[in-house]
């Protein structure tokens, strides 16, 4: 590999080696190192290769990298390399390298991974004078590589910086008496511009004045604090503040896109159903939905039956919501009845994920349930799904991830929630107060 200067820094470029992990996080990484170079180890292609079939997301992500490479590649990928655009780098890929004998000492098998290391590896030792980092999302890798003398990081594009304004409740904030009390006067609201801050669009409030206190959400539009009061909704009615902003929030319908965060046991899902049910009049169809990864990635084996037969062990969480819902109201209720026929209609679905991709949902309340196990360009993909009249609301613990090349940082519910604050048609919730049951919120806590 020919080495050159880095035009802005007169340092000669880094070279970062690709694990397969980062390419299925983000088919269209290859853009985002700047002006360094970027090495595909050719086992890579060979992993890529078994991703291609299949709809999920990483399917999807493994096809479109293939389609960009096909486009760019040619012969002096292996040994020239291809640049890839104005202000970019060069894009190589590498053959299979051998072992060096620390390797061999260090690893017995000849595994996908090692094969990367054994790359990254080879560009060190050829290019003493420049940077290698190895960037793999898997934890292991990157400290078997950092046995060997490799920097390795994780790939960081797209990595929300701060998530404490994400895990934190409502805000509290002093006023004066009669400012509460002209928030409760009538249906207008407290004018913002009294409380000299600033101030995004829905963000939720709690103002306190003495033993006084009243929950507001900021209304941008009209610069001014609204009143938010107890909604109950198809038998579920809130018990803590924060349920009572998600409530709020849920049932306006001027909010097209939700996040609730919190941990379990809060009542995400279960608010978000309830208050889906409130609205069906105002929805054609209420869809369900959660990505399908066994506690721990574990798989559960072969399941018998059709689709809807393999997806329900996965899906259980939603129908026990579902059902929670139903215990709390009479079987003769219209209530009740009117859920029995939203099922038999298929107006009220639990559907995979798997298949919205090339959908266009209208008038639509999605409840996207354990958000945090997407990655954010799967949420994007959902989001933008979302045809007229479409009301989307993703939930999950961004504490509690199942899948092993994502964290707090780098999921798609932190993702969305980072982004989309401010935006008029959007609001975030996080639940602190488990209300499942003393033990199940002790859990949460402490375990």
């Amino acid at each position: 590999m020919k080495t050159t200067s880095n035009a802005t820094t007169g340092k000669p470029p880094k070279t970062f080696v690709l694990d397969t992990n980062v390419i299925l996080h983000d088919y269209r990484c290859i853009y985002n190192f700047q002006e360094n170079n970027i090495v595909i180890p050719i086992v890579v292609l060979e992993e890529l290769d078994k991703f291609k079939k299949g709809n999920e997301q990483i399917n999807y992500n493994a096809r479109e990298f293939v389609r960009i490479l096909d486009g760019i590649a040619g012969n002096r990928v292996f040994d020239n390399g291809v640049a890839l655009g104005e202000q970019l780098g060069k894009l190589f890929i590498a053959t299979g390298k051998p072992f060096t004998q620390e390797m061999m000492d260090s690893f017995d098998e000849v595994t996908p991974d090692h094969r990367i290391l054994a790359v990254a590896y080879d560009e060190k030792l050829k290019r003493p004078d420049a940077i290698t980092v190895l960037v793999s999302k898997d934890v292991n890798l990157r400290m078997k590589a950092k046995s060997l003398g490799i920097d390795a990081q994780d790939y960081l594009s797209g990595q929300v910086k701060d998530v404490d304004h994400i895990k934190k409740d409502a805000g509290t904030l002093e006023v004066d008496a009669a400012q509460i009390a002209a928030l409760y006067a009538d249906g207008e609201g407290l004018d913002a511009a009294a409380l000299k801050q600033p101030l995004y669009a829905n963000q939720i409030l709690i103002l306190k004045s003495g033993d006084a206190s009243a929950l507001s959400c900021y209304d941008r539009r009209s610069n001014r604090l609204k009143r938010v009061d107890k909604i109950r909704a198809y038998g579920i009615e809130p018990r803590n503040a924060e349920q009572t902003f998600a409530m709020h929030v849920l049932m306006n319908p001027d909010i097209q896109l939700v996040s609730l965060t919190g941990i379990a046991g809060t009542g995400k899902t279960l608010l978000a159903l309830a208050a889906a049910l409130a609205q069906h009049g105002m929805y054609d169809q209420i869809l369900l939905s959660r990505p399908v990864i066994p506690l721990q990635n574990q798989d559960m084996g072969f399941l018998p039956g059709a689709i809807n037969d393999k997806l329900t062990p996965y899906m259980l969480p939603l129908y026990d919501n579902l059902a929670v819902i139903k215990n709390k109201l009479k079987p003769t209720s219209r209530e009740a009845v009117h859920v029995e026929e939203l099922q038999k209609q298929n107006k009220l679905m639990i559907t995979p994920l798997a298949y919205i991709r090339g959908r266009s949902l209208s008038s639509t309340f999605f409840i996207i349930d354990e958000a945090q196990n997407l990655t954010p360009h799967e949420v994007k993909t959902i989001v933008t799904r979302a045809g007229e009249g479409t009301k989307m609301v993703f939930t999950g613990d961004i504490q509690q991830i199942d899948s092993p090349y994502l964290d707090i940082r780098s999921n798609g519910l932190t993702h969305l929630s980072d982004r989309m604050i401010g935006e008029e048609i959007f609001a975030h919730v996080n639940l602190v107060k488990g209300e499942r049951s003393e033990l199940a919120e002790l859990a949460g806590k402490k375990l």
